[in-house]
Formats: structure tokens, sequence, C-alpha cells
């Protein structure tokens, strides 16, 4: 990054000063998207949990012991078939 060439005695000029302003004042750019936020994979995996009744489970735990882990998912899988 380079420095303003101004000196700390002389003020500041005005395309330095116009630069400060638009940092301070300035609106950030680009728009946000409409409608509601996309889901996202942990937000699947904890509205899944929360059908099958374990909400509060600490789910990445779980996930590490792989039997426990496949139990939960096949039973969660036989609630949307049902």
């Amino acid at each position: 990054m380079s420095r303003p060439s101004v000196a700390p005695t002389q003020p500041p000029t005005q395309k330095v000063t116009a630069v400060l302003y638009r940092v301070l004042v300035g609106k950030p750019e680009g728009k946000r998207p409409l409608g509601r936020p996309r889901r996202r994979w942990v937000d699947n995996i904890r509205m899944d949990l929360q059908e099958v009744g374990c909400g509060l489970m600490d789910w990445i735990g779980l996930a590490q012991d792989r039997d426990r882990w496949q139990t939960l998912v096949s039973a969660v899988m036989n609630l949307r078939v049902l």
C-alpha cells in the first residue's frame, strides 16, 4: 500500500479528504441476495436430528463413531420413507 505524500504539518489535500470521507461514510458495494438465507448442510443435519428426537446431541462427536452414526442415519432415512 502506498502512503499519501502529505507532510504531517500540511493540511490534507482534497484528494486525501475525499478518500477518507468515502471510507468513513460510504456504503458497501454490491447487493445482498433477496429472500430467505440458503440452507446449509449443517442446518439439514440439525433438522434431521430434531425429527428423530436427538436435537441437543453432540452430532459431531456422534459422527466420529461410525456404528452409532450409521444407526442414526438409518433411523432418519426410515422416518423419511414413512
